[in-house]
C-alpha cells in the first residue's frame, strides 16, 4: 500500500484533549479500511502565516499513514465536514522517516536559539546598530532615503489636478 505523510490544522480554541480525540477519530477510519498508522506526533499550537476562518494559531498534528487511497480520501472527505479542522495536507512518500520530524526535534530549536541564524545581531555586517560597510544607508551613498529620493529629480511637485466644478457653497446648488 502505498505510505503517506498527512499533516492537519485544528482550531486554536479547542483543547489538546480534543485534538487528540480528532486523531484518534481519524485514524480508525484509516484502521478500519484496512490500513495502519505509523507515527503520529502533535507539534502543538503554532501561529499561521495569515488568518483562516478567523483563527490566528492552530493545532498542528502530523499522521504517517499506510493505506489505501480510498481510506485517505475518506479520512480527507470527513475533515472537510469538521468544524474543528481549518485545513489537511496529504504527500504521498517513498518511506516514512523513523526518527522525529523537525518539528520535534529539540536539539535543532536549541542550535537556532544560540544565534547562528544571522539576522540583524551585530558582528561585520553592519545592520541597524552601526558597523562598517553593509549599513541601512552606507552602502547606497549620497544619503540613501525612501520613494522620493531614488529616480525623481528634486524640484517642486507638479501642481495637483482640480475639480473646476463649483462645489455645493459657492452656487448653492449641487453638482
Amino acid at each position: 500500500m502505498p505510505l503517506y505523510e498527512h499533516v492537519f490544522l485544528a482550531r486554536q480554541d479547542i483543547s489538546q484533549a480534543q485534538v487528540e480525540a480528532l486523531t484518534k477519530e481519524y485514524s480508525d477510519i484509516i484502521t478500519e479500511a484496512g490500513g495502519r498508522i505509523g507515527k503520529t506526533e502533535y507539534w502543538g499550537v503554532k501561529p499561521l502565516a495569515f488568518k483562516i476562518k478567523k483563527n490566528r494559531k492552530a493545532h498542528y498534528t502530523l499522521v504517517n499513514i499506510d493505506a489505501a487511497p480510498t481510506a485517505v480520501a475518506e479520512m480527507e472527505r470527513r475533515m472537510g465536514l469538521s468544524p474543528d479542522v481549518l485545513r489537511f495536507m496529504t504527500i504521498r512518500v517513498d518511506a516514512h522517516e523513523t526518527e522525529p520530524s523537525i518539528q520535534m526535534r529539540k536539539s535543532d530549536r536549541d542550535d537556532r536559539r544560540d544565534g547562528d541564524r544571522g539576522g540583524f545581531r551585530g558582528g561585520d555586517r553592519g545592520g541597524f546598530r552601526g558597523g562598517g560597510g553593509g549599513g541601512f544607508r552606507s552602502d547606497r551613498g549620497g544619503g540613501g532615503g525612501f520613494r522620493r529620493d531614488r529616480d525623481k529629480p528634486e524640484g517642486p511637485r507638479p501642481p495637483r489636478p482640480r475639480d473646476d466644478r463649483p462645489s455645493e457653497t459657492e452656487s448653492g446648488e449641487t453638482a
